[in-house]
C-alpha cells in the first residue's frame, strides 16, 4: 500500500519594504496593506550574506497558514 502526501498549499508571492534589519537573517517588513510582518532570508540569500538597506522593495513568499512571517527571495524591480 502506497501512501500519498498531499500537495502543499500554493504560497502567496507579494512585494514588501524592509523597515528594519534585526539579525543578519531576519527583517521587519511593511506589506502593501500596512501590516508589519517578520521575514528571513531564503537559503540561497543567507548563504550569498545578502543585506537589504531600510526602504529596499522585496520579494516575499508567505504561507496561507501564517500572515506573520514570510521569506525574502530577492529584490524586487
Amino acid at each position: 500500500m502506497k501512501i500519498r502526501h498531499a500537495m502543499p498549499d500554493a504560497t502567496i508571492h507579494t512585494i514588501g519594504t524592509i523597515l528594519e534589519n534585526l539579525n543578519p537573517i531576519l527583517y521587519r517588513v511593511s506589506l502593501p496593506n500596512g501590516k508589519l510582518i517578520l521575514a528571513h532570508l531564503s537559503k540561497p540569500l543567507t548563504e550569498s550574506e545578502a543585506v537589504f538597506p531600510m526602504d529596499q522593495r522585496v520579494i516575499l513568499e508567505l504561507t496561507p497558514y501564517d500572515f506573520d512571517q514570510a521569506r525574502i527571495l530577492g529584490e524586487a524591480e
